[in-house]
């Protein structure tokens, strides 16, 4: 189903590309950005998560360097039964997280020095298990070429801008023009926004499965929705297209659960993660085990107070010999 998915997904995308190249250029225009969508639809592929984590500034750690945040990333990874991905921080501090890359074996996660250092390790748990869902789901692959697809279906319509429609090859001139700024890029946000909360949905429930508790992504999205408002990430600011790719949209204003949302409302998230409090109450009664708490839980040993924690120094992260200030489980 997820192949048919993202199938189904470049097709949508390269389709509007290519319509978006008759507005401004006619039949021309279309076999134009008919190339340019299978170049770029090749070169996602295999890049688009790199370019991602460039956009973000995200700096790869590792056992050495970030030992509590990689541990618990190794811990839910080996849960999911999923191979070991790549682990990077972002040095910002609007607290949150992306998961990237084209498939299980070659995948990423990220979280900021925002939410490292704001949320308990329980709870961090449950960010990065619910990424992880996204990577067992595939969901990043479809995540990163959307994100590329619609950031070029804008930069194209800027063009349309400076360079006019050609009426001559058939093109529409200056309604062309027109809907190629205003329609297209609207419409390519309209696909990211609807594959983006439905999938938030099935990620919650499937890392909250991962992580073993519900509650932890709970409260860490509780936590996270009401700090992302009101730190401002700059580098998610100057590339929008990203947006959906974040557990929390990192851009301001984006707080309804409408059509024009990149998430579901944050508080339909908790409510749907409290109801499965019960399903996974009556899972562990059955197996005679109870539901793994914050003291009890497999990280109960790294469990730390946020309070307590100092924030690292701004690019501390991931630096060879920074033998003092590794992040805040050091």
């Amino acid at each position: 189903m997820n192949l048919v998915r993202t199938a189904m997904l470049l097709a949508a995308m390269t389709a509007l590309f290519m319509g978006v190249g008759y507005l401004i250029g006619g039949t021309g225009g279309m076999m134009i950005a008919l190339v340019i969508a299978a170049a770029m639809n090749l070169f996602s592929y295999w890049n688009a998560d790199k370019m991602v984590l460039k956009m973000h500034h995200a700096v790869e750690v590792d056992e050495r360097s970030a030992p509590e945040y990689y541990q618990i990333v190794a811990d839910l990874a080996r849960n999911a039964g999923l191979p070991m991905p790549k682990v990077f921080v972002i040095d910002n501090a609007q607290p949150n997280a992306f998961a990237t890359g084209r498939n299980p074996e070659n995948a990423a996660v990220a979280a900021s020095t925002g939410l490292l250092n704001s949320l308990s390790a329980e709870e961090v748990a449950g960010v990065m298990a619910h990424e992880l869902a996204h990577v067992q789901n595939r969901d990043t692959l479809t995540m990163t070429i959307t994100a590329t697809l619609a950031g070029a279906i804008s930069m194209l319509g800027n063009f349309a801008f400076f360079f006019g429609g050609n009426r001559n090859n058939n093109g529409l001139g200056i309604i062309g023009v027109l809907a190629a700024m205003i329609v297209a890029p609207l419409a390519a946000m309209i696909v990211q926004m609807a594959i983006s909360r439905t999938r938030e949905y099935s990620a919650d429930r499937r890392g909250a499965e991962i992580c073993g508790n519900p509650l932890w992504l709970a409260s860490a999205l509780n936590k996270i929705a009401g700090s992302a408002t009101r730190v401002v990430n700059e580098d998610a600011e100057r590339n929008p297209a990203t947006a959906h790719m974040f557990i929390i949209n990192p851009l301001s204003g984006q707080q309804m659960d409408n059509l024009f949302s990149t998430h579901p409302a944050t508080e339909n998230r908790i409510a749907a993660l409290h109801q499965m409090v019960s399903e996974f109450d009556a899972v562990h009664a059955q197996s005679g085990s109870a539901r793994p708490e914050a003291s009890q839980g497999p990280w109960s040993s790294r469990t730390r107070n946020a309070s307590k924690t100092s924030v690292p120094k701004a690019g501390s992260w991931g630096r060879e010999g920074s033998d003092k200030k590794r992040g805040p489980w050091s």
